[in-house]
């Protein structure tokens, strides 16, 4: 039985041609059979790619020995095989998506590198005098996040433009930036180091390589990750907490659906019991139910 891989990696590095390096990568993808998503930019490039253990090993063995990108941390994690439709490699102004009104370059100013360790070492510690800030969407906290985190509520990212005003009580004190790979919190930390912020820290890998090695300890529940598994865990089924809650009635629940109704499409947590009571189709609300309803009619 093949067993497949799950790669997350980004990089910040000067690309002087990112159409060619987007024309490389698909190159390399097709080669290995790859399927995922990658984003290059002048920037950098952002990138999760799925496929066999063995073709992804291969794979990294030729982007690493790329100067440019030997140094890029990669997280892996396991795979389902199907978690992604196609192989889509894209040139964009940036490697997060809308980020460049954010207005700073992470390969000149960025928060200091904290590793998982350093903050495992944190906790063990007893240290209390830090604030982690999550800079993830509003959606992908509802699984999972670490203890005391504080939101400054974020519908995309490039919302930290008008939502760090939510945080500017932070501005004199230790602030550790996190995300689910690092992209995010890095490009973050940079933002708030130019706005003012004395003491920034990322963490380095992000959220997913905390997890992995430290399973179940400071971050509770489940990562959220954008392809088929929506979320991912690395502890026991015996020692793992479900902190998500249904959207409709509050029981715990790790089940992502979007809302049947194209009008409203909303992202949401289901349980399985909510879903039965409205036909094994997922609506956020009775009125979206009714909705889809009324239109089946009238078609």
């Amino acid at each position: 039985m093949q067993q497949f891989q799950v790669l997350l990696f980004y990089k910040y590095v000067p690309i002087e041609d990112p159409a060619a390096l987007r024309l490389w990568q698909i190159e390399l993808g097709t080669k290995y059979g790859l399927r995922g998503r990658v984003i290059v930019a002048t920037e950098g490039i952002n990138a999760t790619l799925e496929g066999t253990k063995e073709n992804t090993e291969l794979y990294l063995k030729e982007y690493l020995a790329d100067p440019r990108f030997s140094d890029t941390h990669i997280k892996r994690s396991v795979g389902t095989g199907d978690d992604f439709p196609r192989l889509s490699v894209k040139v964009r102004a940036d490697i997060i998506s809308n980020s460049a009104k954010l207005d700073v370059d992470p390969r000149s100013m960025t928060g200091k590198r904290l590793s998982p360790d350093e903050l495992h070492a944190w906790y063990a510690a007893g240290k209390n005098d830090f604030y982690i800030v999550d800079m993830r969407n509003d959606y992908e906290l509802k699984v999972g996040q670490f203890e005391g985190t504080i939101f400054p509520g974020l519908q995309n990212f490039r919302d930290l433009t008008i939502k760090k005003d939510e945080i500017a009580h932070l501005k004199d004190k230790t602030v550790l930036t996190v995300c689910t790979g690092g992209v995010r919190c890095e490009k973050a930390s940079g933002y708030l180091v130019k706005e003012g912020f004395k003491d920034v820290y990322q963490l380095d890998g992000g959220i997913v390589s905390f997890m992995e090695k430290y399973p179940g300890e400071g971050f509770k529940g489940s990562l959220y990750v954008f392809d088929k598994r929506k979320t991912v865990h690395f502890d026991t089924p015996e020692t793992h907490t479900v902190i998500g809650h249904c959207d409709l009635c509050g029981s715990n629940t790790e089940n992502y659906e979007n809302c049947t109704n194209n009008l409203c499409h909303l992202h949401f947590l289901l349980c399985e019991n909510c879903k039965l009571e409205r036909g094994g189709e997922p609506y956020c609300s009775d009125d979206c139910k009714r909705a889809v309803d009324a239109s089946k009619i009238s078609s």
